[in-house]
């Protein structure tokens, strides 16, 4: 599935034939936000514009929005790759998490060689920080 990423909101890409018109939603919150068009770089656009408005009506209601990722969650391994894992950490001085965090970003990079028509999403995911501006890993 074709995505885009603004401020760590992932969108997803589709098509309707019938309609002639491309249209996507926010993707891994509850709320529905959508959007559309009828090109792909307007797509992008009303994307964007889809995120802002999202973030202004929940500051508006004074609620917290969604975030799609925390930056946390559990990883269930095998008693022997978490051992690996554990001493590994220990060889390099730094934590588990480091660990996995480089993996996931190995990962996250061979994929990008991989399939580049996912290129531009993971780069923009993976370099993204909190704000929406970038930074190098």
């Amino acid at each position: 599935m074709e995505t885009l990423s603004h401020k760590g909101y992932v969108g997803s890409i589709h098509y309707s034939h019938e309609d002639k018109v491309f249209w996507g939603k926010l993707e891994l919150i509850d709320a529905l936000v959508t959007f559309e068009a009828n090109n792909a770089a307007d797509l992008e656009v009303n994307f964007i514009d889809a995120v802002e408005d999202y973030l202004l009506l929940c500051a508006e209601q004074n609620v917290e929005p969604q975030k799609p990722f925390k930056g946390t969650f559990n990883v269930r391994v095998g008693s022997n790759l978490h051992k690996a894992a554990y001493i590994s950490s220990l060889i390099e001085g730094v934590s588990m998490n480091k660990i996995v965090e480089e993996a996931l970003f190995e990962h996250s990079v061979k994929l990008m060689n991989e399939h580049p028509e996912h290129k531009a999403t993971l780069q923009a995911v993976i370099f993204e920080t909190e704000n929406g501006s970038t930074t190098a890993y």
